[in-house]
């Protein structure tokens, strides 16, 4: 069986949908990147999470902070609320699973702190109730969400950053949010060590 023009039209529909969000996109990474900066200047530290595939790009955007992006440097304060799995399912045998993220945000949270939260889907109760610990907390929030996720709006504060992003699938939507994430990584890294580019970038 000849797969080629279901995966052509795979890549053509992502080239489309990337090319289709510059635009949109450009001026909230940048601000993004810009409150993240701030917010690591300022001895805070960032905050992951989402569901799903979304868990995995939490786990990657602290993986690049902690780790690295595309250069060596410091390690930035960062952590993936999603990774450890004896404090989710500890958290849901007790209170339920819309309290995975939220709890955490409570117990770790702290004013000036910034919450990166991640839907490529319909708003779900875990990321509804995080977003709204997060503004208890006073932390800023970046909500990287889809034309889908209607709620998550309505939550942010005027200090809080949306990047939506507009696509035919979840599938699509995950493909542009990982570059968003890899764009942030990148602004950061600028921001906070300069704009020298390694032999192998």
């Amino acid at each position: 069986m000849d797969f080629y023009r279901t995966i052509a039209a795979s890549f053509q529909t992502t080239i489309e949908t990337v090319s289709m969000s510059v635009d949109t996109l450009a001026a909230p990474i940048e601000n993004a990147a810009q409150s993240m900066t701030t917010a690591l200047l300022s001895d805070k530290k960032i905050l992951a999470c989402g569901n799903g595939a979304d868990a995995a790009m939490a786990q990657l955007f602290v993986a690049n902070l902690l780790g690295h992006h595309t250069r060596e440097r410091p390690a930035l304060p960062a952590i993936a609320l999603s990774a450890d799995g004896a404090h989710l399912s500890s958290i849901t045998q007790n209170l339920g699973s819309s309290e995975i993220y939220a709890r955490q945000i409570r117990a770790l949270g702290q004013s000036g702190d910034i919450l990166l939260c991640i839907s490529s889907a319909g708003g779900d109760p875990a990321l509804v109730r995080a977003v709204q610990a997060a503004r208890a907390r006073n932390m800023t929030v970046i909500a990287l969400s889809n034309s889908r996720d209607e709620e998550t709006a309505t939550l942010l504060a005027a200090t809080d950053i949306e990047l939506k992003v507009t696509a035919p699938s979840a599938a699509r939507v995950v493909e542009v949010h990982t570059m968003v994430i890899h764009c942030l990584c990148e602004l950061i890294d600028i921001s906070l060590f300069g704009n020298h580019q390694p032999e192998n970038h």
